[in-house]
């Protein structure tokens, strides 16, 4: 019996210890011009899996804003050194636009491998050459769906997290069978049947989110021809996508 113990023991803690649950991040903040950050937006945002970004292991970046100059994000320097990867990372020049920003982690590191399980960190760092403000919020990435509201600051706020792990996600066969969308494709706007609908976010192949509403029937007459994902989120924490094309 102990022979047999001892390896199921041992299966259970690898399991438990080293679970790599595939999902969905989604990160949203309101950056603010206030204070000392009020005209150039020099911008991070990245992961890491520790709260202290001196002794934590940077896992990737979401997205930088700078004309080629990082050196005013000193924080994010010193989590992704001196030249960052920005490996599925959203990037451009730095702009002087605050606001609502939206985005996506699917899990994975910089070599696109869905990291363990575990407590990660979203960072968000602003520069406005020399002066330099951050924000940052830990969820658990696990196989439980989990939704944060984070703690606001002077120049970040309306702060939310939301993990869906797969098994809620879009290889749920069930989940798939009980939302539709039509027409598809469609040349003016879409429409999801299904119950507890909470929101629809219309999103690129590549997952960058470019609508959000709480509507079930959604206008997409603004946006070029071409293939776009709708993600519905459920009120019971669960995650649809369904794909369609704008003609």
């Amino acid at each position: 019996m102990k022979k047999l113990i001892l390896p199921l023991f041992a299966l259970f803690l690898s399991a438990t210890l080293f679970a790599q649950t595939a999902g969905t991040l989604t990160f949203k903040v309101t950056t603010v011009a206030a204070g000392t950050v009020s005209g150039k937006h020099i911008q991070a945002i990245w992961i890491t899996n520790s709260t202290t970004n001196s002794s934590s292991t940077f896992v990737k970046t979401l997205l930088t804003t700078t004309s080629g100059d990082k050196s005013h994000l000193k924080l994010f320097l010193a989590a992704a050194g001196s030249t960052p990867n920005a490996v599925d990372a959203s990037t451009g020049a730095t702009t002087s636009t605050y606001g609502a920003l939206t985005y996506t982690w699917n899990g994975t590191n910089t070599s696109r491998t869905v990291v363990a399980d575990g407590n990660y960190t979203v960072w968000v760092d602003l520069s406005d050459d020399p002066d330099e403000v951050s924000g940052n919020w830990t969820f658990a990435k696990g196989a439980t769906a989990a939704n944060i509201t984070g703690t606001s600051t002077t120049n970040l706020t309306t702060v939310s997290l939301a993990w869906v792990p797969a098994n809620t996600a879009i290889n749920n066969v069930e989940m798939e069978k009980m939302y539709s969308l039509y027409p598809n494709p469609a040349v003016s706007s879409i429409y999801v049947s299904g119950l507890d609908i909470e929101t629809i976010e219309i999103c690129t192949l590549s997952a960058k989110i470019l609508m959000h509403t709480n509507e079930q029937k959604v206008n997409i007459s603004q946006l070029p021809k071409g293939a776009y994902l709708a993600v519905v989120y459920t009120k019971s924490g669960g995650m649809v996508v369904k794909k369609f094309q704008k003609i």
